[in-house]
């Protein structure tokens, strides 16, 4: 019961239809194990808040004007982002057979049932601890055996330059390449992936806030409130770069920051 209880469902419901999206957002405060970060009203909406905070769950309605509910999964499937889950809520079953196509958790019509909703809650709540599991032990395996690195290589200009890894702001990848932003220079890292980067790295220092972002936490300026309950962070570059922090690491930055 412990994991349970400590296991919250970071969610986004969308909806084109206030009342509707009242309602649900509603039921969903009878599960403390589900937190509705943020509430949209169309697709093209949806497609930004779910890259943007990475939920794990998404309540979406199937007709709305512009981009409709299968289409925003369409359109994330395009852009290679990995997906939440999906849970279609709509006045039509006609979509039913299309969405599990589509790979959705469940398929609920409105008006939702209380009943209801908490068996897909609860398979929400199943499917995502499982999902969780290998990346913690993911997250052990990768810890450097040996000292973490203090001097990283950049390619900038066709020439390879040293950094010194506290002058290294924040890491960027972006199809396959990383982007090493340091103090006076910002060029390309020969790591693969941020997990590489990040395993060679001081892990008190270097804190992986999204799943695209790096930072170093010694050269955070300023924590941005975002949408509810959630931040950004502008870094100490010349930019002023503001990376988003997942949800999955706005309780780190809580207890980090005192917020």
């Amino acid at each position: 019961m412990r994991e349970r209880a400590t296991a919250t469902l970071t969610t986004v419901v969308v909806d084109d239809e206030v009342l509707a999206c009242d309602e649900l957002s509603y039921l969903l405060r009878d599960f403390p194990e589900n937190e509705v970060i943020a509430r949209g009203s169309n697709g093209l909406e949806a497609v930004e808040l779910i890259q943007k905070l990475e939920p794990e769950l998404v309540f979406l309605d199937v007709n709305m004007p512009g981009l409709d509910g299968l289409g925003v999964v369409r359109r994330l499937k395009e852009k290679d982002v990995e997906l939440p889950h999906f849970i279609f809520v709509t006045a039509y079953d006609q979509y039913a057979v299309e969405a599990f196509r589509l790979d959705a958790m469940d398929y609920l019509l409105k008006p939702v049932e209380r009943g209801r909703l908490a068996e897909t809650i609860e398979r929400a709540r199943r499917a995502i601890q499982e999902k969780r599991a290998p990346e913690v032990a993911a997250a052990s395996k990768n810890a450097p055996a040996s000292a973490p690195r203090t001097k990283l290589l950049v390619r900038a200009n066709n020439r390879n330059f040293i950094v010194d890894a506290n002058d290294v702001i924040y890491a960027t990848i972006d199809n396959g390449l990383i982007t090493l932003v340091a103090t006076n220079l910002e060029g390309h890292s020969n790591y693969r992936t941020i997990e590489d980067l990040q395993a060679n790295l001081d892990r008190e220092m270097f804190w992986r806030v999204h799943r695209s972002y790096l930072v170093n936490i010694n050269r955070i300026k300023e924590v941005v409130p975002w949408f509810k309950s959630s931040y950004q962070l502008r870094m100490d570059d010349k930019k002023h770069t503001e990376v988003p922090v997942s949800r999955v690491q706005t309780r780190r930055l809580r207890e980090l920051f005192k917020l």
